[in-house]
């Protein structure tokens, strides 16, 4: 599964599993994207689908991002 971030930009009704402003390791999933969610590994270390409007891409530099994949790993 490819990974890559995104930054949480509302949780309006997931307040409890996300925090605005907080960088989150979303998992490539075609099924979920074909209705508009993404699959987030969220506050709980497990993955769950999510509004995809509730992201926004973020540009990480290389270092950040590498260092960011081996915590998720």
């Amino acid at each position: 599964m490819k990974k890559h971030f995104m930054i949480c930009v509302n949780n309006r009704g997931y307040e409890a599993s996300l925090e605005i402003r907080k960088i989150y390791e979303v998992l490539s999933d075609k099924t979920a994207e074909k209705h508009h969610q993404l699959r987030v590994v969220d506050e709980s270390g497990e993955d769950y689908l999510f509004p995809e409007d509730y992201f926004a891409s973020v540009r990480l530099p290389s270092a950040t991002k590498e260092k960011l994949e081996l915590i998720a790993a």
